[in-house]
């Protein structure tokens, strides 16, 4: 999930609890037992540990029919849009699905990518980059 920095609640929330390397502060300026146990969700001491909310439910996409390819964190640690930011900006299909993808055959995958323009050599590189992270996925279809 992409974290709408300039929104009115990031803000109270770094108002009360401070910013420390572009994520909200665990301790901040003044800690609370509940933000304490919100912060255990992203890890121990939120820098860089993972807690178990990320480990254990932010990798299951089911189908992938509620999954956004590119802005949702579904393979790695960051979303596609970030990891492959070029190809986001040039991508035509920002919406669409992991199912919506991964549901055809990996040499059809082109029919589904649509970009603004032709894509240079460095740019068909990340695309190649891309698409061997994909060739192992399998999603769990619905019976």
């Amino acid at each position: 999930m992409l974290v709408d920095r300039d929104g009115l609640w990031y803000r109270v929330l770094v108002a009360r609890y401070g910013e420390l390397g572009g994520r909200l502060e665990v301790g901040g300026r003044s800690v609370s037992c509940w933000w304490r146990e919100v912060s255990r969700l992203r890890g121990s001491d939120g820098a860089g540990e993972r807690g178990w909310f990320g480990d254990l439910v932010a990798r299951r996409v089911g189908d992938g029919a509620n999954t956004l390819f590119w802005l949702d964190r579904w393979l790695g640690d960051v979303p596609f849009c970030v990891r492959f930011r070029r190809l986001f900006e040039l991508t035509e299909n920002k919406f669409m699905s992991v199912a919506d993808l991964l549901s055809i055959d990996s040499e059809q995958w082109g029919v589904l990518w649509r970009w603004r323009r032709r894509l240079w050599q460095w740019e068909e590189d990340l695309l190649a980059e891309c698409r061997a992270l994909l060739l192992d996925v399998l999603l769990l279809l619905k019976s």
